[in-house]
């Protein structure tokens, strides 16, 4: 079918000598993919090719992009560009209508290069545009290179939009995804914020005979184990032996932990080597770049004996503990910069391309991990969980932001959007033990379409609060079927998804984080949940179709049942009461 043009689509080369071609290789109405082949007569570093895409902004009222978090605005063609590579953030922009309405998404083929997104608007034409910047940084010589373009103007959600280019990115033979473990869909306690640096292996265990009690079938003990400095940088990282101080037996502490029915997943600064480290003699003329504040450089996994260092790192951790997962930390510091030529001086390289080398260090210590274990977990968190990173990782976890609610929500429904069925983790939720056991329920109840972590002592909690953890903790684990896997619908990004449902054929869970109106749909499945993300008591909800009579049991944030009515749901507007940071189960009569 022919595509309906409403945009505009133009490609330059900086060298004239390269000869650029274009072709149509796939269309239907309001979608098509367009191929773009650079060739030149011998190999060559490829010059910079810029790829220009215009529409009028008809009907466009917010951006949509990996790494947007809580800035879904319209940028300006002047402003900064956006960096991208197969570590951090991902080719793809998406322009949506007030409505949440898809109006233009474009996606690029290639994720392993480096590129630069320029997605503003132009004052002076009033269109919106997508400009991208290939090979503006050095990668292989080549004598051809194609990538290919994807367009959808379809009038769809736009988070369907989104959920497509994953699929499209998944039919590359060189963008398959891992397989996703169980243990990766279960809720997780992470040492970080509890502990920090100060942990030992009894306050560790400790805290995991009583995370189970809540549901946590995971724990992640996060940096601190290897080294007895808790300045907070990465001077001392890079050797990766357990300070005895801390954990005498690392094996039997971990036996310790996984007789609980626990699994055990150690952190690991994947780049970095400190400078009071015995490994920094040996590589100090192999980094990227040093990071002078953190007293850490940047190993360049472009000499083969850096990568084999690394690969036998976690290779014998998990031989030697028995570990279930690793998580792999900073893997988008893997760039090039200016210090990089004088850094990384030592002869040896087998890589030219730091792209080409990245990809294999991170597929050599996933293929190795899962030969030692096949269910093994790697998690990655923000800004690493484009399609690149779905071949090494099966967790990808919001960025840190502790206490910050609504940054984890939008950071998990923006992982969610783009990573199929590789499950997004909400960075781990912490609240005040001072705080109202309402108020403290709002943060569980913005990760709710995320495997919840968590990291609180718990000691050091009200009994309140703990019963308000173990209510939304048991919710979650029985809803989990819809919460992971129903039909997933975040409404209105633009104001940073107020609404989000997810759907089976006989379940529905809706969650409202401000004073929005609740709309059924034509259709209620038997059991339709309402969870309150507010701390008003009353929701607005526009039943309509006529539904019949209905049986609505209101609870607390704790679980406690407050009253049990039959309500008629006919079609038309009607206000509910529900407690703040409660939940409505609405279900047929007789159920």
């Amino acid at each position: 079918m022919e595509v309906t043009q409403k945009h505009r689509i133009q490609v330059t080369a900086k060298d004239r000598q390269i000869v650029l071609k274009q072709r149509q290789i796939w269309a239907e109405r309001d979608l098509e993919i367009i191929e773009i082949t650079a060739c030149s007569q011998e190999a060559v570093q490829m010059p910079e090719i810029q790829i220009k895409l215009a529409q009028p902004t008809v009907d466009i009222h917010g951006t949509w992009h990996p790494s947007s978090r809580n800035n879904k605005n319209l940028y300006v063609d002047w402003g900064e560009d956006l960096k991208l590579i197969a570590t951090s953030s991902a080719p793809v922009i998406s322009y949506f209508s007030a409505e949440g309405q898809n109006r233009l998404t474009v996606a690029l083929s290639d994720v392993m290069n480096p590129v630069s997104i320029q997605p503003g608007v132009s004052e002076e034409t009033t269109d919106v545009s997508f400009t991208a910047k290939l090979f503006q940084e050095p990668v292989k010589r080549m004598k051809q290179y194609s990538v290919q373009i994807r367009i959808d103007t379809r009038d769809i959600p736009y988070y369907d939009s989104i959920k497509d280019v994953s699929k499209w990115w998944e039919t590359f033979e060189d963008l398959q995804p891992i397989p996703v473990p169980e243990g990766a869909r279960q809720p997780l306690y992470s040492s970080w914020y509890s502990f920090h640096q100060h942990l030992t292996a009894a306050s560790l265990e400790k805290v995991c005979r009583q995370a189970v009690d809540y549901g946590f079938r995971t724990v992640i003990v996060d940096d601190g184990w290897q080294t007895d400095d808790t300045a907070r940088g990465y001077a001392y990282c890079g050797d990766w032996n357990v300070c005895p101080a801390k954990i005498e037996d690392m094996r039997r502490h971990v036996e310790n932990v996984q007789s609980l029915n626990m699994k055990y997943m150690l952190w690991y600064s994947v780049p970095f080597v400190g400078k009071h480290a015995n490994a920094w003699d040996r590589f100090q003329n192999k980094l990227l770049y040093y990071i002078d504040h953190l007293g850490a450089g940047v190993l360049d996994p472009r000499y083969p004996d850096v990568r084999q260092y690394l690969l036998a790192i976690y290779r014998e951790a998990a031989e030697n503990w028995k570990l279930d997962g690793f998580k792999l930390d900073f893997v988008d510091s893997f760039v090039l910069k200016e210090t990089t030529p004088q850094t990384s001086t030592a002869p040896g390289k087998d890589f030219e391309s730091l792209p080409e080398a990245v990809d294999r260090l991170l597929s050599d210590i996933a293929a190795e991990l899962k030969k030692i274990k096949k269910d093994i977990l790697i998690e990655f968190r923000q800004s690493y969980i484009g399609p690149a990173m779905r071949k090494y990782g099966n967790m990808f976890r919001v960025g840190d932001c502790p206490l910050d609610m609504s940054t984890n929500r939008v950071g998990s429904v923006d992982i969610r959007l783009l990573a199929g069925n590789t499950p997004a983790h909400a960075d781990m939720i912490i609240w005040s033990p001072e705080d109202t056991v309402e108020s403290a329920a709002l943060n569980i109840i913005n990760a709710l379409f995320a495997v919840p972590q968590i990291s609180i002592i718990f000691d050091k909690y009200p009994q309140d609060h703990l019963q308000m953890l173990k209510f939304w903790m048991n919710f979650w684990v029985e809803n989990r079927d819809v919460l992971l896997d129903g039909e997933f619908r975040p409404y209105y990004p633009q104001h940073l998804y107020p609404v989000i449902d997810a759907e089976t054929s006989d379940k529905k869970v809706t969650a409202y984080y401000s004073a929005y109106g609740l709309k059924t749909g034509s259709h209620l499945p038997p059991k339709y949940l309402i969870v309150n993300g507010t701390l008003k008591d009353a929701v607005i909800l526009d039943v309509e179709a006529d539904f019949g009579n209905k049986l609505v049991t209101s609870r607390n944030c704790k679980g406690e049942i407050l009253s049990a009515e039959e309500i008629s749901f006919t079609k038309g507007v009607r206000k509910l009461k529900i407690s703040p940071a409660g939940l409505l189960t609405v279900e047929d009569v007789g159920k």
